[in-house]
Parts: structure tokens; C-alpha cells; sequence
């Protein structure tokens, strides 16, 4: 194993975390073949629900041991160190079994919570049985999670990013697998196949856990130092360290998940009132909530693998009280995601159709979620980015002011959107998702300005290049929409014109706006001429270079 830096450290776990996603974006093309989408409704209710137990559990304290054990190692306190982890891993067990517990014990009430009055899809028995087989994983999962913290915190980002994909391929082994056999082979019901399904969480968090702990064992001494200063740092120190650190890091994660939980509870009780039929109205709560988030993880993977790479780099460097460090750190985190996610969100809008008929079928209003969903996923990028920041610079009143305002702002504006949208003949399926976009904004907008007056962090070369990058990404979108128009197969009456369709306008696109942002020195402006020889170099074996 080897340290990483910034850059390479994000690189890594991005490139693992897109090869996670897009493992996570494949398997529903099978899965929801299999289940169908009543069964794809009755999926997202209980993983949506755990997703939220999850982040209760485990987000915050994982994410604060990488943050505690990066400072205690750049100080050189490595007895504090371990005893971080030790104590961190204590109180991870009993939370655990708490919202193991609750889940568990409270699965029938969360049901009729999520479903309401609606009838005709899915039973409340059917609910609460797939949130108790979905219950176990949040026993092993916050286990796994605060051991990635641990390698992240030393900055060893690889072993982190090779059990997510360990986590994920057995998880997706037992979806595919679990639901053929019940409903194909033994003609088992829709309730067990699904259940079965959710229950992939835990084996695949057990199978990366089992990973991690030969990783450590064989790498002992990588961590097992000497102190090389002087501490004198007790355990209720610590302890407070933990929960100070890990709350804002709970706060963060629990308002995106319950931002899912609301749209898809809003959408439901709202769509039902505007006389859609209940399988339209499951289908697009699911759609909005779960199927078009799984596209949409090809977005998210560069928030998620920066913020493993981000938190440890920016809690060494205001450490070391380098101010300038912390601000080109802030600047190239937030202009390099918009970089990456800007043309893959304007991709996915201008393909919505084909890609969700590869993915699911033929569908009214699937589409139209997705179209609009992937700049909710762009903007909820940036917002995970700049909270991620506030955390590791200890700014947590704006995080705290941020996410409480923007889950606000998104359920005040749910169902006023969906029936705006109605009213002036928009399609309502979109009304969540645009209430989404503004609370993110909200929270973006008010966490920069927090960081430019107490960090003094100048933001104008984010503005800058996120202006100069809309270039290419506007160029691109006009071109392939005139470029579709022409095409033979872009009817696409089946799911091989529709890949047809989807491999040319990826041919097409890409290098459009590759090329028009090499023209603009976009890529030298945020990652850094040093950095991009180096990629240069390893993609033309040594025969490209920028002088």
C-alpha cells in the first residue's frame, strides 16, 4: 500500500467508486426484469427507509475517525490515534443495535408511515416484511464503514475503494441470484424475492468487512507507530472529538436521504390527489426516489470519491494552518466536480429516453424524471462538496444552518412544485425534483458565502470556470439534439436502436466537449498542469506532454 495525495487520491476512489456505479446501474436492468415494478416500488421503500437508519448508524462517525485519525497523524499522536478508532468502533456497536432494534421492532408502523391510504400496489404487510430482511445489514455496515474511515484517515485510499467494489459485486450477486431463484425456479412470491434482495446489503458489507480486516492485519505496521510527540490526550477527550466531529457528518448524510424519503412520501400522497392511478403513482414515486438515482450514481460517484480523498487532505492542511493550501483545496474540489458532472448530467438529459428504455422498458413519465433529475444529482453534488468542506474546516453551524434549511425549503416546496406543474401544463412527475434543486442551491449559495467571510476563501475561480465550462456543455447538447433528429433508428422502437442511439451521441458528444475545454485550458485551469502531464503520460506512453 502507498499514501496519496489530493488528486490521486480522488482519482482512485472516483474511478472505483464510478466502477461501483455503474456495476449498481447495470444490475437493475435484470432486477427489475425479474421483479417487475411493483416489485421495483416495494425495493426502493425498504432501501430507502434503511439508507436513512444507515446514515443514523454509521455516516457520521466513519467520516469522523478519517477526520480525527488525519489530524492525530499529521501531529504525530499515533497511540491517540488508535485509541480513536477503538473507542469510535465501541460506540458504533451500540448504535447499531439500536436502529437494528427500531427497524426491526417498528417495521409495520414505518409501512403505513410510507404508504398512507394508498391502495391497489403493494400491502403494508408486503413493506414492513422487506424492511426487516433489509434490518441485519445495519449491523455490519457501520462496522465497515468506520474500518474504510481508518484507512482513509491515513490517506491509504485503495484498500477503501477495493471493498467498496468487493461490497457491491457480492451484493449484487445475491439480488440477481436470490430473486431468480424464488421467483423463477421455486415460484416463490414477489415479497420474498425482494426481501431476499435487500438482504444482499449485509452479505456484500460482509464480504468487503472480512476484506478490510486481512488488509489490516497484514499491514500492521503500517499503523501500529511510535508517537513521535509528546500528547496528552484522554479518552473523554476523544469521545467528545468523536461526537463533535461525527454529528454534522449524521446531519449532512441523514437530510439527503430523508430528501428521497420525503419526495417519494410527497409524490405518492400528492399524485393520488391529482386522480393518477395507484401503479402510475407507485411507479413514479420509485422512479423519482430509486430507479432514476441508480442512473443518476454515474453523477455521484465524483462527489462520494472527492470527499474520501478531500476531508483528510483538508483537515492536514488547516492543521498546518495553511490558509492558501485550504483554499486551493476548496476551489479545485468544487470546480473539478462540476467539471466531470456538468457533461454527464447534459448527456444523461439529452439520452433520458433511450437510456431508461435500456434500463427499464418503455415509460410515460420515467423519462421525464430522469431528464430532470440528473442536474438535482449535479447540484446535490456540489452541495455534498461545500458541506463536506464546512466539515472538515469545523465550520458545523453552516452545516447545521445549510442541510436543516435546504430539507426544509425542498418539503415546504414539494407538493406547491408538483401542482404548479400542473397547473401551468408541465408535467407534475417533475414538481420534486425542481423543489430538490432549489433547496440545494440555497444551502450552496449560503455555505459559500459563510466561507468567504469567516475562511476567507475567494471563490472566483470556481465562478469562473464553472462559467467558461457551460461553453462546451451547451455546444454539446445543441449538437446532439440536431444530430438525433437525423438519425435513421432514433425512434428507437427497441432496445438495440436505442444502445445505437446512445453509442453515437457518446461518440459524438464526448469529443466536443473535450476538445472545446482542452481549447479553453479547462483541464490545466483546475487539475493543474503537473497533474495533467502525468495523465497525459500514462495515456500516450510518455509521447504527449504540456510544456
Amino acid at each position: 500500500m502507498k499514501k496519496n495525495n489530493f488528486v490521486e487520491g480522488t482519482l482512485i476512489a472516483t474511478l472505483n467508486i464510478v466502477l461501483v456505479k455503474i456495476l449498481g446501474m447495470l444490475y437493475v436492468i435484470p432486477f427489475y426484469n425479474i421483479v417487475g415494478s411493483q416489485g421495483g416500488a416495494l425495493y426502493s421503500y425498504a432501501y430507502n427507509i434503511y439508507m436513512i437508519f444507515l446514515s443514523i448508524s454509521s455516516a457520521g462517525l466513519p467520516n469522523a475517525i478519517a477526520k480525527i485519525i488525519s489530524e492525530y497523524n499529521t501531529l504525530g499522536y499515533h497511540d491517540a490515534k488508535n485509541r480513536a478508532y477503538k473507542i469510535g468502533r465501541n460506540i458504533i456497536a451500540f448504535i447499531s443495535i439500536i436502529a437494528f432494534l427500531v427497524l426491526f421492532i417498528f417495521a409495520d408502523e414505518i409501512a403505513k408511515l410510507i404508504l398512507g391510504s394508498l391502495e391497489g400496489g403493494n400491502t403494508f404487510e408486503d413493506v414492513a416484511f422487506v424492511i426487516r430482511c433489509v434490518a441485519p445489514a445495519v449491523l455490519i455496515i457501520p462496522f465497515l464503514s468506520i474500518l474504510k474511515g481508518y484507512f482513509q484517515g491515513h490517506k491509504y485510499v485503495s484498500p477503501s475503494s477495493i471493498s467498496q467494489v468487493i461490497e457491491q459485486v457480492v451484493r449484487i450477486f445475491v439480488i440477481l441470484c436470490g430473486s431468480y431463484l424464488v421467483l423463477k425456479v421455486f415460484n416463490g412470491t414477489l415479497k420474498v424475492a425482494v426481501g431476499l434482495s435487500v438482504a444482499g446489503a449485509f452479505f456484500g458489507g460482509l464480504a468487503a468487512y472480512i476484506f478490510l480486516r486481512i488488509k489490516l492485519h497484514k499491514n500492521k505496521k503500517l499503523f501500529d507507530l511510535k508517537d513521535e510527540a509528546k500528547e496528552k490526550i484522554d479518552n473523554k477527550t476523544i469521545i467528545k472529538k468523536i461526537f463533535a466531529y461525527s454529528i454534522p457528518f449524521v446531519v449532512i448524510s441523514v437530510a439527503c436521504h430523508i430528501y428521497n424519503t420525503t419526495d417519494q412520501i410527497l409524490v405518492l400522497h400528492t399524485l393520488d390527489k391529482l386522480h393518477f392511478s395507484p401503479e402510475d403513482v407507485e411507479h413514479i414515486a420509485s422512479a423519482i426516489s430509486t430507479w432514476s438515482s441508480k442512473i443518476c450514481m454515474i453523477i455521484n460517484a465524483m462527489s462520494m470519491g472527492m470527499t474520501v480523498s478531500l476531508i483528510p487532505s483538508i483537515v492536514a492542511a488547516h492543521t498546518e494552518k495553511d490558509d492558501a493550501k485550504v483554499s486551493k483545496l476548496v476551489n479545485q474540489s468544487i470546480t473539478m466536480v462540476a467539471f466531470i458532472s456538468l457533461p454527464l448530467a447534459t448527456g444523461l438529459c439529452v439520452l433520458a429516453k433511450p437510456v431508461w428504455y435500456v434500463f427499464y422498458g418503455a415509460s410515460k413519465y420515467g423519462p421525464i424524471v430522469l431528464a430532470i433529475q440528473v442536474f438535482s444529482a449535479l447540484i446535490g453534488n456540489i452541495f455534498v462538496i461545500s458541506s463536506s468542506i464546512c466539515q472538515g474546516l469545523s465550520k458545523y453551524k453552516t452545516v447545521y444552518i445549510t442541510n436543516f434549511l435546504g430539507f426544509i425549503l425542498n418539503a415546504l416546496l414539494d407538493v406547491p412544485m408538483i401542482y404548479l406543474c400542473n397547473a401551468i401544463g408541465w408535467s407534475p412527475v417533475i414538481g420534486s425534483s425542481i423543489a430538490s434543486m432549489i433547496g440545494y442551491t440555497v444551502a450552496i449559495i449560503i455555505t459559500c458565502i459563510s466561507l468567504n467571510r469567516y475562511q476567507k476563501i475567494n471563490f472566483g475561480f470556481t465562478i469562473k470556470n464553472i462559467f467558461k465550462m457551460i461553453i462546451p456543455a451547451a455546444v454539446m447538447a445543441v449538437v446532439l439534439i440536431i444530430f438525433n433528429k437525423i438519425l435513421p433508428f432514433a425512434e428507437m422502437k427497441s432496445t438495440l436502436e436505442s444502445i445505437l442511439l446512445i453509442v453515437c451521441d457518446v461518440a459524438v458528444g464526448a469529443p466536443i466537449f473535450i476538445g472545446i475545454s482542452w481549447f479553453m485550458n479547462l483541464f490545466t485551469d483546475i487539475m493543474g498542469k503537473p497533474m495533467v502531464n502525468r495523465l497525459l503520460k500514462k495515456m500516450t506512453f510518455g509521447k504527449l506532454q504540456i510544456k
